[in-house]
C-alpha cells in the first residue's frame, strides 16, 4: 500500500480540494490560489501501474515507497551541471603540483571548479552546465598526462568487490613504492659511508685516535672516485628526482624535485669543473654534498611516505570491514521459515559474490563474521560489534526483527538476515564513499596555502639567483671576512661561496611542508572520525564546526530518544480504538516517531487498520488520508482545523483538552520525558479526538548540553511542539528560557537559523526528521542523528551524520574538528616559520655577523625534516584524539 501512496509538503493556511480521478485508482487533492514559485515535481509509484492525473502542482514531493537511497544522475541532474568526474592523479610531489594540477583543469573551458588533494592522489571536477560532450574525465586525463601528471579516470558505479579491488591494489601499490623507497636510500646512504669514509680518520684523530691511513683510505680521498661516487647517486637512487624535476620544469610546472635535482647538478657541477679544469685555481671539489644532499632527501621521503600510510590507517580498518563474499540461503517454497531454524534442512547455502545479493534475498552469517549486507533479522539471535559503526564498544543484541548493519561483526550465533540493500549500497560502502568525497574537498584555509604553494618554487629561483648575485658581486666585497669561513674554500673563493649559498637556498625551502599542512589534517580527522561513527562529509565541515558558536538542537528524537508511546487516547463522540485506528491508517506511511508510536500502540492492541487510498503530509504539522471515503487529519490542533471547512465547537474542543489534561495528570509526573498531544479531526466533522504521546529523555542530554556551554556554545531548543511540553524539557537539561522557540514550522526553523546567521554567528543544528532538512541544510553545519542505520532527508541535508545515534557525539564531533583545526594551523604555521627562517639563512643571513653558514647536505636534511614534522604532527591527532576519547569514555 505505501508504494501507492504520495506525499506532498503543504502550507497551514492553504484551501484543499478533494477530488477523485476515475482513471486511476488513487485519490488526488488540489489546491487553489497556489502562490507562483518554481516547483520540482517527483511521482511514487503508482499501484495501479500508471501514473495519475493530478490537477494541482506542488512545491516539493518526497517519495514514500522506497527507503531513500543513491542514485545515479539523471540526464536532468547532468542538465543542470550536477555532472562530475574523478580523477586519479599520479606524480604530485608538492604544493606547487597541486597548483600545477589545479591550474590545468580549471584553465578547461568545460571545468567549472575543480578540487585537487596531494595526499589521496585525487581530483573532484565538476563540469559546467552546458557540456554535452562525452569522455570528459578521459580527456582531462589525457590533458594532465601529457603535463607529466600521470592520471586515469575513476569510473564509477563499479560493485563492492571491484572497489575493494582497487582500494586494495592502490595500498599494496604504495606498499611497494614503500619496499622501493627504502632500498633506494640504502643504496644513497652506502653511497654516503663511501663518500664521507674518507672523513672518518679525521673524526676519530680529533678524539685522540689515530689510524693510519690504508690504501683503501687514500682511495677515497681520491678527488676521481668521490666524482664517480657522485654520479653514482646522481644517476642511481637520485635519477627519479632529477628527471622528475627536469620534466616539471620543461612542462611549466617546477616542483620541489626541480629545486633539489638543480641543487645537486650544481654542486655536481662546480666540483667537476674545478676538478677537470684545475688552472681555475677554483678548489671546489665537494663532490660529498649531492651524495649527503641526495641521502637526506631519499631517508626524508622514505619518512613521509610511511607517515601518509600511518594516516590513511583508519581508512584502511573501514575497508577492511567489507565482505566481498556472502551466504546465499535458498529455500523452497514449502519449506519452515520460522524465526527457529536458521537453516532449514531442505534449504541450499551458496557463496556468491556480494554484488549479486539483491535485495529481498536470505544471507546466513556465522559467528566470528562480517555482516555483508544491511538487512533484517528473520532468523537466530545473537550480538553484533557495531563499534566501527557507531562507536559503541560494547556488543548490541539482535533477534528477529531487528536491523543489522554491512561492516558489522556477528559474535555469539548463527543469523539468518534478509538484505534491505544490495553491497554497494550498504552502510559501509556509502561511509567509505563519503570519507573519500570528505578527503577530496578542501577546508577554506587551503586556498591560503595552495595561493603561497603556487608560485613558491618560482620565488626560490628567483631568491636563489638574487643570492648568488649579491654574494659574488657586492657581499664579499662588503663583507670580506666571510671569505675566511670555511664554505668558501681553503683560499676563499668568492664563486664558490655564493655557488654554495645559492644552492643552499634551491634546497633548503620546502613547499611540501606547506602542501601537505591541511590535507594530512584532512585525511587523518575525516577517517579517525569514521572510525568513531561520525560522517563528515569534508575538510570544510571541520573548519565551519571548529567555529561554530550557536547550536540548536530539535526536540523529538535529538533531546528525546525518539521512541515515543501513545499514553492516553481521548473522543468527544467515538471509541478510543476507533480514534487509534483511524489515526493509524493515516500514519501507517509516515516517518516521524509520534507517527510510529501510534502505528506500532494500534497494532500492538491488534486492531484491524483500515485502508487509505491516498495521502499527503507536511512536515511538522500532520498527515491527511482518505479513512473510508472520508478525509482524516492527524496533526497540530491549529492545523487540523485549518484543513475542514466545518470547525469544532470551542466548548468542545475546551472539553476535549481538560479532558486529556486531567488524564496526564493523573499519571506520575516525570522530568524526564516529554509529553505531545496530537489531534485527529474527520471531513465533515471537524476534530473528533486526541492522542498523547510521551518521549523519554535522552541519558546523555543535559550531559551534553552543559558540555557545550563549557565551551563557550550557546544552545538553543527548537520545536513544532506546544510551548509547556518544550519548556519542561528546555528546563531539565539546562536551557534556558529565553533560548526556546516552540511551535515552530519547518520555515520557521530556517528564520530563526537565518536570523543568528545574519547577526554574525556560527550556526550547527541537530535534527533527526525530514521537517528538520531544510534548516539542516541551512545552517553552516548541519548535524543529523541517524535512526536504525537508514538514510532520510535529514541525512542527506546534513554535513555530519552521527552514526551511533547518540547525543554525546555532537561533542565528540565538535572536539574533533577542534584538535583537527588545531593539527592544520600547527602545520601551517610551521611550514611557514620554517621558510620565513630557513631560506635567510641559507642564503647567509648568518654569515657576517656570526661565521654561520648552511652546507648544501644540511639543508637537505633540514628540508627532509620539516615535511616530516608536518606529515607526523597530522598521525599524531590518531593517538592524542583517540586516547582523549577514551579516557573520557
Amino acid at each position: 500500500m505505501a508504494s501507492g501512496l504520495l506525499r506532498i509538503s503543504l502550507s497551514p493556511h492553504r484551501n484543499i480540494s478533494f477530488s477523485y480521478d476515475s482513471k486511476s485508482n488513487v485519490h488526488g487533492f488540489g489546491f487553489r490560489s497556489l502562490p507562483q514559485r518554481r516547483r520540482s515535481q517527483r511521482f511514487s509509484k503508482v499501484s495501479g501501474g500508471r501514473a495519475p492525473n493530478f490537477n494541482y502542482f506542488f512545491a516539493k514531493a518526497v517519495d514514500v515507497g522506497a527507503p531513500a537511497k543513491s542514485t545515479p544522475l539523471t540526464e536532468e541532474q547532468q542538465r543542470r551541471g550536477e555532472l562530475s568526474v574523478l580523477l586519479d592523479v599520479t606524480g604530485m610531489m608538492c604544493g606547487a603540483c597541486v597548483a600545477r594540477v589545479k591550474s590545468v583543469l580549471s584553465a578547461d573551458k568545460r571545468v567549472e571548479s575543480a578540487v585537487v588533494n596531494m595526499v589521496t592522489e585525487t581530483a573532484a571536477v565538476r563540469v559546467r552546465p552546458e557540456v554535452v560532450e562525452e569522455a570528459v574525465g578521459e580527456s582531462l586525463a589525457r590533458k594532465l598526462t601529457e603535463c607529466g601528471f600521470p592520471t586515469k579516470e575513476r569510473v564509477p558505479g563499479t560493485g563492492v568487490e571491484e572497489n575493494v579491488r582497487k582500494w586494495r591494489e592502490m595500498a599494496e601499490k604504495k606498499e611497494e613504492l614503500l619496499v622501493k623507497s627504502r632500498n633506494r636510500v640504502a643504496f644513497a646512504w652506502a653511497l654516503v659511508a663511501l663518500c664521507c669514509g674518507s672523513h672518518a680518520s679525521h673524526i676519530l684523530h680529533s678524539i685522540g685516535i689515530h689510524v693510519d691511513h690504508g690504501s683503501f683510505l687514500d682511495l677515497l680521498h681520491n678527488s676521481y672516485v668521490k666524482g664517480g661516487i657522485a654520479l653514482a647517486a646522481l644517476l642511481g637512487p637520485g635519477r627519479g628526482i632529477l628527471f622528475d624535476g627536469l620534466r616539471a620544469f620543461s612542462k611549466g610546472s617546477p616542483n620541489m624535485n626541480s629545486l633539489v635535482g638543480f641543487g645537486s647538478v650544481a654542486a655536481f657541477s662546480i666540483s667537476l669543473v674545478s676538478l677537470l679544469n684545475p688552472g681555475l685555481q677554483w678548489e671546489a671539489s665537494f663532490f660529498d654534498e649531492p651524495v649527503m644532499l641526495l641521502g637526506f632527501v631519499l631517508l626524508g621521503r622514505s619518512l613521509e611516505e610511511r607517515a601518509r600510510i600511518k594516516a590513511s590507517s583508519d581508512m584502511n580498518e573501514l575497508l577492511s570491514l567489507i565482505s566481498t563474499r556472502s551466504r546465499l540461503v535458498i529455500t523452497s517454497s514449502e519449506s519452515d521459515s520460522s524465526a527457529d531454524n536458521v537453516l532449514c534442512s531442505n534449504a541450499m547455502c551458496i557463496e556468491v559474490p556480494t554484488d549479486d545479493i539483491r535485495v529481498g534475498d536470505s544471507v546466513l552469517v556465522l559467528p566470528g563474521e562480517t555482516i555483508p549486507i544491511d538487512g533484517k533479522v528473520l532468523a537466530g539471535r545473537s550480538v553484533v560489534d557495531e563499534s566501527m559503526l557507531t562507536g559503541e564498544s560494547l556488543p548490541v543484541f539482535k533477534e528477529v526483527g531487528f536491523m543489522v548493519s554491512a561492516g558489522t561483526i556477528n559474535w555469539g550465533g548463527p543469523l539468518r538476515i534478509e538484505a534491505s540493500s544490495n553491497g554497494s549500497n550498504s552502510t559501509i560502502s556509502k561511509i567509505i564513499s563519503m570519507v573519500e568525497d570528505a578527503q577530496g574537498r578542501a577546508a577554506p584555509i587551503q586556498r591560503l596555502a595552495d595561493s603561497i604553494a603556487g608560485p613558491f618554487v618560482y620565488i626560490v629561483m628567483t631568491l636563489s639567483a638574487a643570492t648568488f648575485t649579491f654574494w659574488y658581486y657586492l657581499g664579499t666585497h662588503i663583507f670580506p671576512d666571510v671569505l675566511l669561513n670555511g664554505i668558501a674554500g681553503p683560499d676563499g673563493n668568492p664563486l664558490l661561496l655564493s655557488l654554495k649559498l645559492s644552492v643552499d637556498v634551491l634546497v633548503v625551502s620546502c613547499p611540501c611542508a606547506l602542501g601537505l599542512a591541511t590535507p594530512t589534517a584532512i585525511l587523518v580527522g575525516t577517517s579517525l572520525g569514521a572510525k568513531q561513527g561520525l560522517l563528515i562529509r569534508g575538510g570544510d565541515v571541520l573548519e565551519r564546526l571548529a567555529s561554530v558558536d550557536y547550536l540548536a538542537l530539535d526536540k523529538t528524537g535529538t533531546l528525546t530518544e525518539g521512541k515515543p508511546t501513545v499514553s492516553a487516547v481521548k473522543s468527544l463522540l467515538y471509541e478510543e480504538q476507533e480514534i487509534l485506528c483511524i489515526a493509524a491508517a493515516v500514519e501507517k506511511t509516515a516517518l516521524h516517531p509520534i507517527a510510529k508510536a501510534i502505528v506500532n500502540k494500534a497494532e500492538s492492541l491488534n486492531l484491524t487498520i483500515p485502508i487509505t487510498t491516498g495521502q499527503l503530509a507536511e512536515p511538522g504539522f500532520g498527515s491527511l488520508a482518505e479513512v473510508d471515503g472520508r478525509l482524516v487529519a492527524v496533526g497540530s490542533l491549529e492545523w487540523v482545523c485549518d484543513r475542514f471547512q466545518r470547525g469544532t465547537n470551542l466548548s468542545d474542543l475546551k472539553k476535549l483538552e481538560n479532558s486529556m489534561m486531567h488524564q496526564l495528570s493523573n499519571e506520575v509526573s516525570l522530568t524526564n520525558h516529554s509529553r505531545t498531544v496530537v489531534y485527529v479531526g474527520r471531513e465533515g466533522e471537524g476534530v473528533i479526538g486526541a492522542i498523547a504521546v510521551c518521549d523519554s529523555l535522552r541519558h546523555d542530554a543535559k550531559s551534553v548540553v552543559t558540555r557545550l556551554q563549557k565551551k563557550g556554545i550557546k544552545t538553543i531548543l527548537l520545536s513544532g511542539d506546544r510551548e509547556e511540553a518544550v519548556a519542561t524539557i528546555a528546563k531539565t537539561v539546562g536551557i534556558e528560557s529565553e533560548s526556546i522557540n516552540a511551535s515552530l514550522t519547518p520555515q520557521h526553523k530556517s528564520g530563526v537559523i537565518k536570523s543568528l546567521q545574519t547577526a554574525g554567528h556560527r550556526v550547527a543544528m541537530v535534527g533527526d526528521g525530514i521537517n528538520d532538512a531544510p534548516s539542516l541544510a541551512l545552517a553552516d553545519v548541519g548535524i543529523a542523528m541517524q535512526v536504525e542505520s537508514q538514510q532520510s532527508a535529514a541525512s542527506d541535508a546534513a554535513s555530519i551524520i552521527l552514526l551511533g545515534n547518540k547525543l554525546s557525539q555532537v561533542v565528540d564531533a565538535l572536539d574533533l574538528a577542534q584538535a583537527t583545526m588545531a593539527k592544520v594551523y600547527q602545520n601551517l604555521s610551521w611550514a611557514v616559520a620554517y621558510n620565513a627562517v630557513a631560506v635567510p639563512i641559507a642564503a647567509g643571513v648568518l654569515l657576517p655577523h656570526f661565521d654561520f653558514a648552511m652546507t648544501p647536505s644540511l639543508s637537505g636534511g633540514l628540508m627532509a625534516l620539516s615535511s616530516i614534522f608536518v606529515v607526523t604532527n597530522s598521525v599524531l591527532l590518531q593517538q592524542l584524539h583517540g586516547s582523549d576519547k577514551n579516557k573520557k569514555s
